[in-house]
This record gives C-alpha cells, structure tokens and sequence, in this order.
C-alpha cells in the first residue's frame, strides 16, 4: 500500500476506536471522549499495543505517517488553543490582575514544592535521574510536572461543563494561561539552557510591539479579512514562542488573547471550535498517546505514580485553597476551581518528552509522571461536577 491508503487506515484507527469505546462503555460520567482518546493514543502507541504486535505499529503508524498526522495535531491545536484566547476578556484581565497572580502563584508553587519533595524521595534511589541530568534537575522537572495544566484539555473540560464563557470560565483562562507561560520559562532553567531564556524575553518584547500594530490593524479590516489575517498572525506567533522555547501553544493562546473577541462573530467562533472538536483535534489527542513509550514496567512504577498524583492533586487544592483565603472567595470556589486546574495529560506529556530526551530523567521516571497525568485529568470531571452544581445551588 502507498502512504495515503495507510494514513486513512489510521485515521480510521484515530476516529473510530476511542469513540466505539466511549460509546459503548459509556464512560462519559468518569472519562469523557478527550480522555478516552488520550488514553487511547497511549494504547495504541509503540509502548502498548507496538510491543504487542510490532508488526502491525510498524506498518501503520510509519514515520511518514506520523509526521503527517502531527502536522494536522500541530494545526489542529493552535486553531483551538488560538480561539479559546479569543474569549479571554484582556480588559476583565487587566482588571482582576492582582487577583490572577495571587491565585496562579499559588496554583502552580504549592504543587511544585509538594511534587519535588516527593521526586526527592523517589528519585534517591536507581534508574529515575537520566544519565544527562542531575539530581537537582530531575527534581525540580517532577515538581513541575505536578504543577502543569493542560489549557487546550481544560477549555474542554469547561465547554462540557457549561463554564466556558461564564465568569468562573475566565478566572480558570486567566490563572491557566499565566501559569502556561512559566511553566515553559521553568524548563528552561531545568536545562540552564540561558539562551532560551534570552530567547523568550526576546519574543516577549517583539511581541508585545507586535500586538499593539495588530489590534490597531484589526479594527480596520473589514470582518471577513480578519479571519485570513488572524490565521497569519496565529502562525507567526505560534512560531515565534516555539523558537524562543515558549512551545507553540503558549503563542497560539497569547495570539488570541491581544485579539478582541467582539471584532468576531460569535456564531461563527462557536462553529469553528465545534468543529475543531470534531474533525482534528482527536487527531492531537490520539498522536500526543502514540508519541508516548514505556521503557520499563512493575509494581515500583505504579506505586510511584500513585505518590505523585497525591502530591499532585493535594498541591493544586491547597495552593487553590490558599488563594481563595487569601482573596476572600466564596465557599466552594476553591474545590471547583483546584480541581478544574488538574488537567494535565497533554501540556505534562509534552513537558516530560522534552526531559526525556535531554536524558534529565529516565523511561521509568517517565513512565510514572505519564500515568499520574492521565489519572489527574480523568479525575477533574467527576470531582467538579457535583462541587458545580453545588455552587450553582449555593
């Protein structure tokens, strides 16, 4: 068979297994479809299923097929992460500032300090530090990746709870989005690598020069004309942080954030996610799990992602919980709020495939932080749901 037959036999794969599954186990209530898909890709992927039968991985999932499947999942990604800044009200932002970085702070250090205290233990004995990184690296990439949040899982999340345009919605948008963007810098010191760092102060700058010539273009260009020209912008954004080290995604959320949603018609901005949602991003959810390996197995790996989705979890809540004391918030507006903040799979996978190969921290390692991601995310929609509609109630 030629390259295009077998990447429509795996697009098949991508569209009709975590559906049928979905479907017909009815996991809805405790995993919803981005889930299932994510999990899905992991199955599916070489470390799974491709040592289960390689023959089969080999054939479908080739490197030309691969590389054309992540092009789509990068498109795919940028495209929703890009709208979903849209909707972050940039006035509303800059109006509750102080609040947001109060709220994200704690939100992302409570958890880092847990999750290196926890990487420090298990990561004392053999075969968890890469043979590229220190001690100290590897602890504090363990701490990190306990802290992450996934913004493109979570503005899914929010839109299947019915929070994405509501007032809560956008606090979420704001604490994830400034948390998103240090989550990147941090890596970079994980690495020392000081020319990313230059990099992205670099970017930022430009960038910020950059977004005051747009939005003063926008509002002159005709309303379908911003369309074409928002995709311009959205892609040499995305580029723009992914050379300085920022990841792609991070540009194609502060590229709809300097941008007005009101210059858009709301219909159609509700069209094009739907249907993001619907033809290409299971192709990002699925090709995210099928990047993913398992170089080791045994009980130690599981009992350590155990560990780590305790600290994980019990991090996000408490440093949550302390901002909600500290600012006065209602009750019941720290659980949703941490709990919503727990998505993790996608941003953390993409983080540790970045320590993984730089050798900071070995397959096992790996391996552990993979499966407390995957658990972490499956927990946020059964954990928020009755807390939601308690509040709702309240």
């Amino acid at each position: 068979m030629g390259t295009t037959e077998i990447f429509l036999i795996a697009l098949t794969i991508i569209l009709a297994v975590p559906y049928a599954a979905w479907r017909i186990a009815r996991t809805d209530r405790f995993a919803p479809l981005v889930v299932v898909q994510i999990v899905g890709g992991i199955l599916l992927g070489p470390g799974v299923l491709g040592a289960a039968f390689p023959g089969y991985y080999a054939f479908v999932f080739n490197p030309q097929v691969i590389g054309a499947l992540n092009g789509i999942a990068w498109w795919a990604v940028m495209m929703f992460v890009f709208v979903a800044g849209l909707e972050l009200d940039l006035a509303d932002a800059w109006k509750h500032r102080g609040e947001t970085a109060v709220t994200a702070a704690c939100a992302l250090v409570a958890p880092l300090l847990l999750g290196a205290a926890a990487g420090a233990v298990l990561l004392a004995g053999p075969g968890w530090v890469g043979p590229k990184g220190s001690y100290g690296q590897a602890v504090l990439g363990v701490g990190m990746a306990c802290a992450v949040t996934a913004l493109p899982i979570l503005v899914l999340l929010m839109e299947k709870l019915g929070m994405f345009r509501r007032p809560l919605g956008q606090r979420l948008l704001r604490y994830a989005s400034l948390d998103d963007v240090a989550i990147w810098g941090v890596l970079a010191l994980i690495l020392l690598d000081w020319t990313r760092l230059g990099r992205q102060g670099l970017f930022l700058a430009v960038f910020a020069a950059a977004a005051f010539v747009m939005r003063k273009a926008m509002q002159r260009l005709p309303q379908d004309d911003r369309w074409y020209v928002a995709l311009v912008w959205l892609a040499v954004v995305a580029f723009g942080a992914d050379w300085s080290g920022l990841h792609f995604m991070v540009g194609a959320f502060l590229a709809g954030a300097v941008l007005d949603a009101r210059w858009f018609d709301t219909a159609r901005l509700d069209a094009m996610r739907s249907f993001l949602l619907l033809t290409v991003m299971p192709v990002f959810f699925l090709s995210t799990g099928l990047r993913t390996s398992f170089g080791v197995d045994g009980a130690m790996v599981f009992a350590a992602a155990g560990v780590l989705l305790v600290a994980s979890v019990a991090g996000k809540l408490a440093g949550v919980h302390l901002a909600g004391r500290l600012l006065g918030w209602r009750k019941g507006e720290a659980s949703v709020i941490g709990w919503m903040l727990q998505t993790k799979a996608l941003i953390m996978i993409i983080f540790v495939n970045v320590l993984l190969d730089k050798q900071v921290i070995t397959a096992q390692t790996f391996t552990a932080l993979l499966l407390m991601a995957v658990g972490s995310t499956a927990l946020t929609v059964p954990m928020v749901r009755p807390r939601l509609a308690a509040l709702a109630a309240a």
